[in-house]
């Protein structure tokens, strides 16, 4: 089990950990019923908070950052000397999260996507996990949410009997939704992104060579070209340049602004 603490990658304080770290804080917490916060974050998601102050102190108040990409793996490698013999990919994170839920009698939550992705993600996670128990779930509305649907989410939650959630609503909406939800409700919550469609089987996964190459971006634009060519086309390049200046002691960090969750977008 590794567990090495925070380090700057362009301001965004990445956890280095592994996945053994990961789940047993995950469920430590959700056996306890204290609140945890979890996002996996490849170089997009870390360009959120790069390109955004307030998202900055968003993401560095997430208690995990975790490093969902090879390059943010690699950026911790050469700039901290981490050596993390792996990423943590938010899919596989959310499998072994599942795994340690139905042998420790955790039920869980899905919130975010569609509700085909939904039914179809349930489907399979009971045909994986069989004595693993759904408590709940509900879509994303895909919209800004009204403080009083805020409110109607969170009381759904409560009242389901999960003691985790895994919120998909894509990056960087999930992350403000673990930041505004965490003093809200007294359980882990998990931001993973599209592990929801990959294990609805909505979308395929890039091969292993490709992951371990740290090219799974590749695989995903030619999957998705209108929806990602932005985020891969231009922030990548961006996120080299920039990593490149933190090597050389040129990049400065700027103090994060104060920001509190009752100024959040309420994204859902």
């Amino acid at each position: 089990m590794i567990e090495l603490g925070k380090y700057s990658v362009l301001g965004v304080n990445i956890d280095a950990v592994d996945y053994d770290a990961v789940v047993d804080r995950v469920a430590n917490a959700a056996h306890e019923g204290r609140p945890l916060t979890v996002s996996a974050l490849a170089v997009h998601g870390v360009m959120t908070g790069v390109l955004d102050r307030f998202h900055r102190h968003r993401l560095n108040s997430v208690d995990l950052l975790v490093p969902d990409g090879q390059p943010v793996r690699w950026a911790l490698a050469w700039l901290h000397r981490t050596r993390l013999p792996d990423r943590v990919y938010g899919p596989t994170l959310m499998q072994k999260v599942c795994a340690r839920a139905a042998v420790d009698g955790l039920p869980i939550f899905l919130f975010g996507s569609t509700p085909t992705v939904i039914r179809a993600l349930e489907e399979k996670l009971t045909e994986r996990f069989p004595l693993l128990k759904i408590a709940g779930r509900k879509p994303s509305a895909f919209r800004r949410l009204s403080a009083a649907e805020r409110d109607e989410i969170v009381n759904e939650i409560r009242i389901s009997g999960a003691k985790l959630a895994f919120v998909g609503l894509g990056c960087p909406r999930q992350e403000v939704f673990v930041f505004e939800m965490r003093d809200l409700l007294q359980m882990p919550l998990l931001a993973v992104g599209a592990a929801f469609n990959f294990h609805a089987g909505i979308l395929s996964q890039a091969p292993p060579l490709l992951q371990q190459w740290g090219l799974e971006w590749m695989y995903r634009l030619v999957q998705e070209p209108r929806r990602l060519w932005k985020r891969y086309v231009l922030l990548n390049p961006c996120y080299l340049v920039l990593l490149g200046l933190q090597t050389m002691g040129l990049w400065r960090e700027s103090v994060d602004p104060p920001c509190s969750a009752m100024d959040e977008l309420r994204y859902g």
